[in-house]
């Protein structure tokens, strides 16, 4: 058995957050079962970042792979922290989410529940035809249909699962959830459960960012939210710590993992569970990184869609990628102004610009 972390400098931190999430490369089952939560996003730039997440833990692995293998993976789109892929063992500590609405008694979800059941899976445009509830105002200011708030409500509550999708858009299907945990121990332990999930997700984490962290699991547990704040007092007790540069770090139990390859160019996605934690991300490479998609253009420093470069255990810069007619078009940047002039950097760069290509065209 592995010995347990060694951590005393900025530099054995840096080498246990890489080691600790970019696992040798397995099945996609294998690696969505060991990081139990994959963060997803629409925008494609040059991929979804669920897949350019997925990319360097799964053998082989291609753009849309998540998508077209769903239906036979033992996951679920649902709220974790965010929103997005789910194992099934995770989702049963958060659910059911009984005191949320619409509730049992809501006519609407109660039609629109029929509705699917008969039909054993319903598109949004289906439901709405059949319904014509009208528009509402949404997250964003913008109008959507009454309908299609209402499917998405009833998702998180738990009422409806997504089955599949069909050109990005959700078909839903019924769902049903056990009865819970019964009573405050039971509770718990549910709670425990799923900060030791998320802290093994983005560990090591910082002392500053783990009640922010944890207190993410408001959207996992709304029912739950009053409980939040003592699991994060229990996590403190019960994970590994230790202090570097006065600085307190957590993380689980357990054995050190092995350490990765690190002369490997890895170009990573803007929520990979290596870069997600922006505070962790300057603490331990010391700039700034920011997503900027939705940053004016003339404003942005990095690009629309920059892609940290992690190489030798440092995120060194970063990559604007797109394909156009089956090449790869890359965008480069450097913190440091300029490219490591190693040769091996070099060659590992090319390694990994070749391999973005493959990941990003389709399988025939």
């Amino acid at each position: 058995m592995l010995a347990s972390p060694t951590v005393k400098t900025v530099s054995d931190l840096r080498r246990f957050a890489v080691s600790r999430s970019l696992f040798p490369a397995a099945s996609l089952e294998e690696a969505v079962e060991r990081m139990g939560f994959v963060q997803a996003d629409p925008i494609r730039a040059p991929a979804r970042a669920q897949d350019l997440t997925l990319r360097p833990r799964v053998t082989g692995y291609r753009a849309g792979d998540l998508e077209a293998r769903y239906a036979t993976l033992p996951i679920e789109e649902d709220y974790f922290i965010n929103y997005g892929f789910v194992t099934k063992r995770l989702q049963a500590l958060m659910h059911p989410r009984a005191s949320l609405s619409p509730t049992a008694s809501n006519k609407r979800a109660r039609a629109i529940l029929d509705f699917v059941r008969e039909r054993g899976s319903a598109h949004p445009r289906e439901v709405d035809a059949h319904f014509a509830h009208g528009r509402t105002t949404n997250y964003w200011g913008g109008q959507s249909s009454v309908t299609t708030r209402l499917l998405e409500e009833m998702h998180y509550k738990g009422m409806l699962r997504v089955s599949k999708r069909e050109n990005g858009i959700r078909v839903y299907s019924m769902q049903q959830h056990g009865p819970g945990p019964i009573g405050a121990a039971a509770r718990r332990l549910h709670l425990d459960g799923l900060v030791d999930t998320v802290v093994g997700l983005y560990a090591p984490v910082p002392a500053a960012s783990l009640s922010y962290i944890i207190s993410r699991l408001r959207y996992a547990t709304p029912h739950w939210r009053a409980e939040i704040r003592p699991a994060f007092e229990r996590a403190k007790k019960r994970l590994a710590h230790a202090s570097v540069d006065g600085h307190n770090w957590y993380w689980p139990e357990g054995p050190a993992p092995a350490d990765n390859d690190v002369d490997r160019v890895h170009l990573l996605a803007p929520f990979d569970p290596v870069v997600w934690d922006r505070r962790r991300f300057e603490m331990l490479w010391e700039w700034a990184y920011r997503f900027e998609a939705y940053t004016p253009a003339p404003k942005r420093k990095l690009g629309y869609y920059a892609l940290p470069m992690l190489w030798r255990n440092r995120v060194i810069g970063w990559a604007n990628i797109s394909l156009r007619d089956g090449t790869l078009v890359n965008d480069l940047g450097y913190v440091s102004g300029r490219a490591p002039r190693d040769r091996g950097f070099k060659q590992s760069l090319e390694r990994e610009l070749d391999a973005m290509r493959t990941f990003l065209l389709p399988r025939r």
